[in-house]
């Protein structure tokens, strides 16, 4: 098992974000976590990353306790994130913002064949590579995020809500690129707002409500799943 969170409490303040929440991640699948805003979806997220605490509960990546790390340590291990609300650089050129996530120590070595890579499969990258980022759409931007996250040469990429905020047609682009990257061999753990495309691309997927894990199964199994489909997806 690539990733494995079990029993997993996470409070903020006095109030409990996550109550026993436990998951399987499987080396070379899209896993997606569903729920309203809320639910607890990006404190997962944040915490797998070594950004917020764990109260108790444990999280593994590849068979190793990293439950407490700090997140330059875990990003280390391989696990990227493309975090809600893209966060580039925005005083930074483009290439200056794939060049900081390229300053992992497991992604020195080979950046240079990364950076080749990212701008095949994102040439506008390419051409505005000393463009500065804030001047950039969001779309441009949500690119930008993916590629400096593929900078740091992750086996598991961490998707926050990637289509926040971007018009439809770009919002197919962004999935397009997260399915590519899974079909090239990486293991993605996807939180998404869009419930009915993220279970549609999704090999497993968790239904968090209130900090719980209510409900699990194949992504085509909750895409039909009467209470997922009252719930979430208006039907």
């Amino acid at each position: 098992m690539m990733l494995r969170v079990e029993n997993l409490d996470v409070f903020h303040g006095d109030a409990q974000a996550l109550d026993g929440v436990s998951l399987d991640v499987e080396e070379g699948a899209i896993v997606a976590i569903v729920g309203a805003n809320g639910a607890g979806k990006s404190s997962l997220i944040r915490c797998i990353a070594g950004m917020e605490p764990a109260r108790s509960g444990k999280i593994s990546f590849q068979e190793a306790d990293i439950t407490g790390r700090e997140s330059h340590h875990i990003c280390n291990l391989g696990i990227g994130q493309v975090a809600e609300g893209r966060q580039v650089f925005p005083t930074l050129t483009v290439l200056e913002n794939l060049q900081m996530g390229a300053m992992l120590p497991r992604a020195r070595a080979g950046a240079q064949q990364t950076l080749r890579d990212v701008f095949a499969m994102f040439p506008k990258l390419e051409h505005r590579q000393d463009q500065l980022a804030g001047t950039m759409s969001g779309g441009e931007q949500q690119m930008l995020a993916i590629g400096r996250c593929l900078m740091g040469a992750p086996e598991l990429i961490m998707f926050d809500e990637p289509s926040l905020g971007l018009a439809p047609l770009i919002v197919q682009e962004v999935l397009h690129s997260i399915r590519l990257l899974n079909e090239r061999g990486l293991t993605i753990l996807l939180v998404e707002q869009n419930v009915a495309v993220s279970l549609r691309i999704s090999n497993r997927a968790y239904v968090l409500e209130n900090g719980r894990i209510v409900m699990s199964g194949a992504g085509s199994e909750l895409l039909h799943n009467e209470r997922v489909r009252q719930a979430y997806l208006g039907l």
